[in-house]
């Protein structure tokens, strides 16, 4: 890299990351910058389409396109790595190759990870947050259709936030209608963040498909064939399960853990001031569900909405920052939520207004499909569902089989 120009690494590829990087490609100064953006993964993944992925209602290709094939006419660089260790006071940065990056700038927008429940037989549960878990999914789930005959299939998914309600009733409109669901949660309520008109229309979907939900309840045990719940009541009970899903539940990264001298609170979230700064080094930002504002009492949901926000935001303090100038403070705008609750139905609650059904359904994939990266995605997004639309007109549907796709070797 040229050390003459100002060097800005980002450091992963997530929502936060990769849209900081195009907000900075996108100012007039950014020629006089080395903006790189560090990430593991060879795929950007837009995590809220996921789920239509197990309905066939979308391609891996079209939620999923490779970092090289978006910033392909940018001017940011790709750097695919594991990152190892950060070195903030020498300002550098650690690879699993060994090589080291130094940096003028640097924002943090790793995310979390997940994290392995404490209980027995926690290495049976399935995650559902990338194309490997979807691969995985489809894969048990075929073997499953296949052996569980004429006896039913029996799904736990542990967790009622947004992951696991959207998930359950995606699944219950995938597999066959003598298929048994199970959604498990310790808390008093589903989708506790969200508001009651959300709350109201996801039980609806639940109970259409009949989902079965169990609040106040503890997982005490999961074998490859039965999970163990403990209720309110102090009553343990063990069902037959086949396949586990565990949707809450995450944690920091090891090196974010090991940051020395960085402020952390007792959840591992790296301490920011409003403008995002980390507290001691002004040179470096943090993003997304891993960054926590000091003294903040408003807790920020660890969605998309936020890190467009946030991206936005850190990319004008750099500039800000070049040219000497005061940065702003972060100030959240919550334009609502949206929540997919089957094949072609969802819910949108924007301020006052509330859809429902299909119409929803159709919004708010049209609402995601403009948040993607670039002009070139996802014209190409839509152009494939009106080519699949205009097929299925003609009863000419292009039978899809998500288990023949490899995830790493999508075109």
């Amino acid at each position: 890299m040229n050390r003459d120009k100002t060097q800005i690494c980002i450091l992963g590829g997530g929502f936060g990351g990769l849209y900081t990087a195009l907000y900075l490609s996108k100012f007039s100064w950014s020629h006089k910058c080395n903006i790189v953006l560090i990430e593991q993964k060879d795929r950007f993944l837009f995590t809220p389409l996921l789920y239509e992925l197990l309905t066939q209602e979308l391609k891996p290709q079209e939620i999923a396109p490779s970092y090289q094939k978006l910033l392909r006419h940018t001017k940011i660089q790709f750097c695919q790595n594991k990152i190892v260790k950060v070195d903030l006071k020498n300002q550098n940065i650690e690879l699993a190759t060994g090589d080291r990056l130094l940096y003028d700038y640097a924002i943090v927008a790793v995310g979390n990870k997940n994290r392995v429940p404490q209980i027995p037989g926690s290495d049976l549960v399935y995650n559902f947050r990338t194309l490997a878990d979807v691969e995985l999914i489809e894969a048990k789930i075929e073997l499953l259709l296949q052996s569980c005959q004429p006896r039913k299939l029996q799904i736990a998914i542990v967790g009622t936030g947004a992951n696991g309600i959207e998930l359950a009733c995606k699944l219950a409109d995938r597999l066959p209608k003598n298929a048994k669901i199970r959604a498990v949660d310790r808390s008093s309520a589903i989708l506790k963040d969200f508001s009651p008109q959300v709350r109201s229309a996801a039980d609806r979907a639940l109970k259409k498909r009949n989902i079965k939900v169990d609040l106040e309840t503890e997982v005490a045990k999961i074998t490859s064939q039965s999970i163990t719940l403990i209720y309110q009541s102090n009553q343990t009970v063990t069902l037959p399960v086949d396949l586990v899903f565990w949707t809450g539940g995450i944690e920091s990264h090891q090196w974010i853990a090991d940051l020395s001298h960085c402020k952390q609170n007792a959840t591992g979230k790296i301490l920011t001031l409003p403008t995002l700064q980390l507290i001691d080094y002004p040179e470096v930002f943090a993003i997304g569900d891993v960054a926590k504002i000091y003294n903040s009492e408003r807790s920020l949901p660890a969605t998309a909405q936020v890190a467009y926000q946030q991206a936005n935001l850190i990319a004008t303090n750099i500039q800000a920052s070049l040219k000497g100038k005061s940065l702003k403070s972060f100030q959240y705008l919550h334009l609502g939520d949206m929540l997919t609750l089957g094949n072609g139905a969802a819910v949108i609650s924007s301020f006052s207004f509330v859809l429902e059904g299909y119409l929803a359904a159709i919004v708010r994939q049209l609402v995601y499909i403009q948040r993607l990266p670039t002009n070139r995605h996802r014209f190409q997004v839509v152009k494939n569902i009106l080519i699949r639309g205009i097929k299925g007109i003609f009863n000419c549907k292009p039978k899809l089989k998500y288990s023949n796709i490899k995830h790493n070797k999508i075109k």
